[in-house]
């Protein structure tokens, strides 16, 4: 990082220096880093920094290095930004979101500042999880579709999540399998009809969880492709990333159920006006909707991925047939 981009580091903290700095990691197609900074002089002891700097050549792990794809993560950091000025100071600690201490944009550099999670009581980010850590992060999903339900997701994806069909038009085109494909925009329209619409974590990916020591609370990050839509959306592509297939037919009903106490929880605590048992009955019926339109995009963008399993297969062959 270089000086100017460290002195705007320390005005945003209060630190006199930075320090020590610990890659996170690299972002998608070489656009930027994540990193941990040590701070000199100011209240916390680090930050973490999102530094994304848009590459003049593209290299996509997958093969995928079109304009429609740079187009797509241009905004998403874009869409990133919005969020952290305009809408995450609203998640509390239900739905726990790390504070942001500074935006800057100039140019084709972004540079957010955010608390460091691994200091504030979420250290831990899990590649295997119980089902009880399994249902903390629906518990925050939850918490989350209630607290932005009926919001119009001004600056943010018109639709939300990275696979939404409207910006995926290249994985549609190479899907091999003719039934799906044709009911592709039938699938999305079904989500989109739903009359709760919310906002979506867009990637809420098992890695983009933080857990505290006890495991008995979570972060989360990644708000790239945060927008409106069903929040079975979410829920859907967070247990595809957790569970193997036969564990994903085993507890999606326990996880269904706990997912809509939570909601109803949320929506006491909160005082939000949503009819619950309507929302429930409207959106378990999406559920396996919502498991079909990511099944979609998986199968068009990378036809040999672990998550085309069976259960996938049998969930969106019937949602194909239904509609």
């Amino acid at each position: 990082m270089d000086n100017t981009l460290q002195k705007k580091v320390c005005e945003a903290t209060g630190a006199s220096e930075l320090f020590d700095e610990e890659k996170i990691q690299d972002l998608w197609s070489g656009y930027g880093i994540i990193a941990r900074y040590a701070l000199r002089g100011a209240t916390i002891d680090s930050v973490v920094v999102k530094h994304i700097c848009l590459p003049e050549n593209i290299s996509h792990p997958r093969g995928w290095n079109t304009n429609i794809s740079h187009q797509r993560k241009i905004k998403s950091y874009a869409v990133e930004t919005a969020w952290y000025k305009n809408w995450s100071h609203l998640c509390d600690e239900n739905a726990y979101v790390p504070k942001c201490f500074a935006v800057d944009v100039h140019d084709n550099e972004t540079l957010i500042v955010l608390e460091d999670l691994a200091c504030t009581g979420f250290p831990r980010v899990k590649t295997n999880v119980t089902l009880e850590e399994i249902k903390v992060c629906v518990r925050w999903l939850a918490h989350f579709h209630v607290t932005f339900m009926g919001q119009s997701p001004q600056q943010l994806w018109e639709t939300g999540t990275y696979w939404h069909l409207d910006t995926r038009p290249d994985e549609l085109q190479a899907l091999q399998d003719v039934s799906l494909k044709n009911a592709a925009h039938k699938i999305d329209k079904k989500l989109r009809e739903s009359p709760f619409q919310t906002f979506v974590h867009g990637d809420a990916k098992l890695a983009n969880f933080c857990f505290s020591r006890d495991g008995k609370k979570v972060a989360a990050v990644d708000f790239q492709y945060v927008g409106a839509g069903c929040g079975m959306k979410d829920l859907a592509y967070f247990i595809g990333s957790c569970l193997h297939e036969e564990e994903c037919e085993k507890f999606e009903r326990e996880l269904l159920d706990h997912y809509f106490y939570c909601i109803r929880q949320a929506a006491t605590q909160k005082n939000a006006t949503i009819n619950c048992d309507y929302l429930e009955e409207n959106w378990r019926a999406l559920f396996p909707v919502a498991w079909a339109d990511f099944h979609r995009f998986l199968k068009g963008w990378s036809p040999g991925h672990w998550k085309i399993n069976s259960y996938s297969e049998k969930i969106t062959r019937q949602v194909v047939e239904s509609l």
